[in-house]
């Protein structure tokens, strides 16, 4: 598998990495991507700024084996995930999950399977900076609850 992991501050260009992804991939057949946007809203407070931290080397490593873990379960000839950090605006790009395979049924799996592993395995932290203050962002019940249709899946380390 093909296999690009990046921590960065600076944005992505979606068709950049794509056709990145399948040069010189001939048997791909599909391509499924997903892009996280900073939302200008969060629990009915505006978001001015997200701040966002991780643990280098720790960071890229989680996400290498999640990449790995959605690589066990289907035939991926590639997989793309590239997380911001730092200081984010409404409407920024967050993260990308980009992945290829010959058939868009495991493509679409295989990308929603490594979102829901990002959420809740991933070291990353969140700080919202809005008119009442800054607060660190809690998990979400809803993330958790995703992880239960993968069921027997793997913790990643």
């Amino acid at each position: 598998m093909k296999l690009k992991v990046l921590v960065q501050e600076e944005d992505f260009d979606l068709n950049v990495e794509l056709r990145e992804m399948r040069c010189d991939q001939t048997q791909i057949g599909a391509q499924v991507s997903f892009v996280g946007i900073v939302r200008e809203m969060n629990q009915a407070s505006r978001v001015d700024v997200m701040e966002l931290e991780h643990y280098p080397g720790m960071t890229e490593q989680a996400l290498t084996d999640i990449a790995y873990a959605a690589q066990a379960r289907w035939s991926l000839q590639a997989c793309t995930i590239i997380h911001r950090i730092g200081q984010l605006k409404a409407s920024d790009q967050i993260v990308l999950v980009a992945i290829a395979s010959a058939h868009r049924g495991e493509a679409f799996a295989a990308c929603e399977f490594v979102m829901d592993f990002l959420k809740t395995q991933a070291p990353f932290w969140k700080k919202e900076s809005t008119a009442t203050g800054a607060h660190w962002v809690d998990a979400r019940e809803s993330d958790a609850t995703a992880m239960d249709k993968w069921q027997i899946a793997p913790q990643v380390k």
